[in-house]
């Protein structure tokens, strides 16, 4: 079994090489498309030279998230924190050098980004390659048997990476049809901001939802175990997004500055606090309930409600309300909200309804099978 892990940790490496060349050639001509879209020319040719710069450090990043889910999946936490909190302090200098000594301005951002993420992959690399804790897992040449798994690993990722895309990009279409309103290159700052903040935010959930280590302890025979995990993490999360709001909600001005100094972007955010106040609450439940349909494997039933709560109730009402009934980037977030209030309703009736003993079938079966292959 120890042996498999190397394999299909190999296994994943291809795919995500495979992924990351097909969104880098969609990337490349990023600026065309979203002038295709209806979206002022000027921001989408800024947007294509941003996300060229980014394109190194795609190849990075979808290297270092199959590494973070190794270790994660090991409880190796310590180690990845020590190494993620260096490459940000890292990144932080690199990218005010960038952006501020260089001539590359905002372009400086995108290459900052790039760079850290091949810092933080190789460093985790290294340490994976000469840490002695996983000498049993190293293969002693390379061989093409990782290519033999990629079916059987695409089977288990494509409804994750479903059920992450569709939450995801809901996000970034509001940023699309912000872009789509009179006075674009406002309501598109606006709009970015509140994206970008909310992302900030969700890292708290996202990170709590790793910590409850729900699929260790279904692998585990743990039930219910698993079910306190998720009932501490949960009422964490509650917390931790009140915490968030109280701040947010008193020191939006002062988190406003970071992104701008004009005044009129500060005081339209200003407006937007209380919407991202509530959208906060909801992000954060359905950010542990996210983990715990992860663990269970209910992905594919998690991949149907988001595509549900978010294309079918909250990209429909915001579209309305911004460009029907005038509530500009206001619209788009409130039908975020609905989305979201929707989102976690239908993965808290899955969590609270579904067979709990069958992903631990689930999970001893695709153990057993693992056992034999090695």
């Amino acid at each position: 079994m120890f042996r498999m892990l190397g394999i299909h940790l190999q296994t994943s490496f291809i795919i995500s090489l495979f992924c990351s060349i097909v969104v880098s050639f969609i990337w490349w001509y990023s600026d065309k498309i979203l002038i295709l879209l209806g979206q002022d020319p000027l921001i989408a040719r800024e947007s294509g030279v941003f996300l060229k710069f980014l394109i190194p450090g795609l190849f990075a990043y979808g290297l270092l998230q199959n590494i973070v889910r190794f270790l994660q999946a090991q409880s190796i936490i310590l180690p990845l924190a020590c190494f993620s909190v260096a490459a940000l302090i890292v990144h932080i200098g690199i990218a005010y050098a960038l952006v501020h000594w260089t001539s590359l301005a905002f372009r400086g951002a995108a290459l900052a980004a790039s760079i850290s993420f091949w810092i933080s992959f190789l460093t985790l690399s290294l340490y994976v390659l000469f840490s002695k804790r996983f000498n049993h897992i190293r293969p002693e040449s390379f061989t093409t048997e990782p290519l033999h798994h990629i079916i059987s690993n695409l089977k288990l990722a494509l409804p994750s990476a479903g059920m992450v895309c569709l939450e995801y990009w809901a996000f970034e279409i509001l940023v699309l049809l912000a872009g789509l309103m009179p006075n674009s290159e406002t309501t598109t700052t606006i709009v970015a901001m509140c994206v970008n903040t909310e992302t900030i935010a969700y890292m708290i959930s996202y990170g709590l939802s790793a910590a409850a280590r729900v699929s260790n302890e279904i692998g585990a025979g743990n039930i219910g175990k698993a079910k306190q995990a998720m009932a501490v993490t949960l009422k964490l999360a509650i917390l931790a997004a009140l915490i968030v709001d109280t701040a947010l909600g008193f020191g939006h001005k002062y988190w406003a500055n970071l992104f701008s100094d004009n005044a009129e972007i500060i005081h339209k955010f200003s407006s937007m606090t209380p919407l991202l106040l509530v959208s906060f609450l909801f992000d954060f439940i359905q950010g542990i309930l996210s983990g715990v349909a992860r663990g269970c494997g209910w992905q594919r039933f998690a991949m149907c409600i988001n595509l549900a709560t978010f294309y079918c109730v909250g990209m429909p009402i915001g579209a309305v309300l911004a460009f029907k009934f005038n509530f500009s980037y206001k619209g788009l977030w409130i039908g975020l909200i609905c989305g979201l209030a929707c989102q976690s309703s239908g993965l808290l009736l899955l969590t609270l309804f579904s067979r709990w003993g069958k992903a631990e079938q689930v999970s001893k079966i695709s153990n057993r099978e693992n056992e034999l292959q090695a």
